[in-house]
């Protein structure tokens, strides 16, 4: 598994693929953070609200780098189709966690804030969280499961505002919406640790389903 993680996050590198959705992340989150001088945990909620979009986009970047033909090839290697699915969200979780680090660090250094280690561990989970709603959302809008990329945009679009606004729903929108009013960030921690549990569950459920309509596509 470890092997065809680092496979695949070599090429998504040589790819260069990542750039779009990292150069977005790394934009909105110095614009949205410049000279900031709220509390961190609002803060925070700008930033994993970047993450959500740019994770949809880093892992539907990174299940279209191979064609047809040559994916088969890896999965022949693999051992299998969900091996190489679980492998590709494992990449994408690297990638995610690596911007979800640069996303606790930026607040600190273009804002003025003196941040307690549990504003900087709530700023990881709040990032992680939309990092797994977002990757999830990108599995089901890949071309795995949609063929026309059309579709897949609008689909993308569809499940991100759902995300975002359906309140008492979805584990985004209340987790978003508890930054905002919550400045004190030790009692969001266990929310926010609760939310992203949630969040993961979403993400295992996104995986099975793209595993069943990938495979009855094949």
């Amino acid at each position: 598994m470890i092997p065809l993680v680092r496979y695949l996050c070599t090429v998504l590198l040589l790819s260069q693929r990542y750039l779009a959705p990292v150069l977005l992340f790394l934009g909105l989150v110095a614009v949205l953070t410049s000279s900031d001088t709220g509390p961190l945990t609002a803060t925070y909620a700008s930033v994993a609200g970047v993450m959500l979009l740019s994770s949809v986009w880093l892992t539907m970047a990174l299940v279209a780098l191979e064609d047809r033909p040559h994916r088969a090839i890896v999965i022949a290697s693999a051992g299998g189709d969900l091996r190489v699915l679980v492998a590709t969200v494992a990449a994408a979780g690297v990638w995610c966690l690596l911007l979800a680090v640069v996303g606790v660090a930026l607040p600190l250094a273009f804002g003025a804030h003196s941040p307690g280690p549990a504003d900087l561990t709530l700023g990881l989970a709040a990032q992680l969280t939309c990092a797994a709603m977002g990757m999830g959302i990108g599995l089901v809008c890949s071309r795995l499961v949609f063929r026309r990329q059309g579709y897949a945009l609008a689909v993308a679009l569809i499940l991100l505002l759902a995300v975002l606004l359906s309140r008492g729903v979805s584990p985004v929108n209340l987790m978003l919406t508890r930054l905002q009013n919550t400045p004190d960030a030790t009692a969001a921690l266990i929310p926010t640790a609760a939310l992203f549990g949630t969040a993961m569950g979403c993400l295992a459920a996104a995986v099975a389903l793209t595993q069943v309509i990938s495979r009855r596509r094949a």
